[in-house]
């Protein structure tokens, strides 16, 4: 089977779905071909040189290169913009040079989508695509917007219709959790019975409980580095410090609490534009980004893992690391912390902290921990994930030789 995943973006330093679902089906046997565009994540992001700067590695996106990496090729290809919005350079050539069998876009619309499905019809593979915009990021998903608002109206011409007709011409569209199966449906034209959730994994060859005296060791050293104790409770954010990641609010509760004499300390490994605010909070310590490949060991070093607005993918990791999660109560994707979670109220400072300090029993981080990290590796692991991807894709095929 030879499979093309189509992604817009792509870094060999962040962990997401482009680079760690192929890793894990190629190790099934399959022939994993990466096309993308020579544009880092978030490129789009007005201030992306303050919060990434070259960390992103976008200047190893050279167009026109093939590489070997983690099991699959790359192919990296150029871009122009299109209507406001950037389009693959010579994508229908690349897929015909390559003849795929299943091609998985990681979206539903948009250029990469549309382009996917006249690829479809004109070459003849199977196409699967995929939506993981949740509602905390998506405002029209809002009941409050009038149904014949100019921004429903305009969603409807842009998104809605075009994503039907994508829907039409594809297998299955993944979606994360169960509000981005709605608004797949609702706002990008997905036909819902082609809606199927597959939750976006972790890569648990990396992310890990600690397992031996070493493990141990590296999590006593870089605490000492950050100036933490033994007996400090660490609470760990990841990811941007912007104002709809909004980590500032952790640092002000790791602070109050720093001043109340209780042990709560606050590790934020990132950038952006909270940084400088997050540094002049009391009991708190930066670090700037660090490929995920590396991410594990500052997890292990924590004990608790905190995202106080938006899902991220670190969730699960640290989940995976044997982390506690404590997230808001908004959260759709209940069965990232069901056992191993606690909510507080969104953006409530003081439910924080409260909540915050139900989690002082090392015991009870410990309990939740485990039962996180067992969850991780049987249900969340890309590698379990990998396989009902594999089964599908087999599935599709199947019926054409049997047709």
């Amino acid at each position: 089977m030879r499979l093309v995943l189509l992604t817009e973006t792509f870094s060999k330093r962040m962990g997401y779905l482009q680079n760690t679902l192929p890793k894990y089906l190629a190790r099934l046997g399959v022939d994993v071909h990466v096309i993308t565009m020579d544009l880092p994540p978030y490129y789009q992001i007005s201030n992306f040189g303050q919060t990434y700067g070259k960390f992103t590695g976008s200047d190893e996106l050279v167009p026109g290169s093939v590489e070997e990496h983690d099991g699959y090729t790359l192919h990296v290809l150029g871009h122009k913009k299109v209507l406001g919005y950037m389009r693959m350079a010579g994508l229908l050539r690349k897929l015909r040079s390559l003849q795929p069998d299943i091609v998985q876009a990681s979206a539903s619309i948009g250029w990469l989508a549309q382009d996917a499905a006249i690829g479809r019809m004109l070459i003849g593979y199977r196409l699967f695509i995929g939506s993981h915009t949740h509602a905390s990021v998506f405002p029209l998903a809002s009941n409050g917007i009038p149904r014949f608002a100019p921004a429903r109206l305009r969603c409807m011409v842009t998104r809605t219709i075009p994503g039907f007709l994508v829907s039409l011409v594809s297998e299955k569209c993944y979606v994360t959790a169960s509000d981005c199966g709605e608004i797949a449906v609702r706002f990008f034209g997905v036909q819902e019975k082609k809606v199927s959730i597959s939750a976006l994994g972790v890569d648990t060859d990396l992310f890990q409980p600690i397992r031996d005296e070493n493990g141990r060791a590296m999590r006593n050293e870089l605490r000492r580095k950050f100036g933490f104790s033994d007996s400090d409770i660490v609470c760990i954010y990841s990811g941007r410090f912007s104002s709809d990641k909004n980590p500032l609010l952790l640092a002000k509760a790791v602070s109050r609490l720093h001043e109340f004499g209780e042990p709560f300390r606050g590790l934020f490994v990132g950038d952006g534009e909270q940084v400088g605010a997050i540094s002049q909070m009391t009991g708190c310590a930066i670090h700037p980004f660090v490929p995920f490949q590396e991410l594990a060991k500052y997890f292990q070093a924590s004990d608790i893992g905190v995202w106080p607005t938006q899902e991220s993918m670190s969730m699960l990791d640290a989940a995976a690391s044997g982390l506690p999660l404590i997230v808001n109560n908004t959260l759709k994707a209940k069965e990232r912390i069901d056992g191993n979670g606690l909510t507080y109220k969104l953006n409530d400072l003081d439910d924080l902290i409260v909540t915050l300090r139900s989690l002082r029993s090392a015991e009870k981080r410990v309990e939740m921990g485990t039962r996180g990290a067992n969850k991780m590796a049987t249900e969340f692991s890309w590698a379990v994930i990998a396989k009902s991807r594999f089964r599908d894709y087999r599935a599709a095929l199947d019926e054409d030789e049997g047709a």
